[in-house]
């Protein structure tokens, strides 16, 4: 299944609001880049992968909706699936997608 091309473009617009913004297909997704760092992904398999620190996973796992990402049989300390009914107001998404940055903007850029 493709990703969810509405839910792409409502994370366009909130994404682009900080910067230069990279956008590239991965894993089947659609990937939102800031400084060389991936942010945010509209996922192939609906929802949002949100790229996070670490330090409030353990929380954030318990809200509804919110699951480790899974990638060859491991889970994820940093990285969030965020299924669609987590990010139905903009409000929500909002929120996500400026956790995602946050995240990614932390990082040195590279290159």
């Amino acid at each position: 299944m493709p990703y969810d091309e509405g839910l792409a473009a409502r994370v366009r617009d909130l994404v682009h609001e900080h910067g230069p913004t990279e956008e590239k297909r991965m894993f089947g997704g659609l990937a939102f880049m800031l400084g060389g760092h991936m942010a945010v992904c509209a996922s192939r398999d609906g929802g949002l992968l949100v790229r996070t620190d670490g330090s409030e996973s353990e929380a954030l796992l318990r809200l509804d909706h919110v699951e480790p990402m899974r990638m060859g049989g491991q889970s994820s300390r940093t990285w969030l699936r965020v299924g669609p009914k987590a990010l139905a107001s903009e409000d929500q998404l909002l929120a996500w997608v400026e956790r995602g940055v946050a995240t990614a903007r932390a990082q040195p850029p590279k290159g």
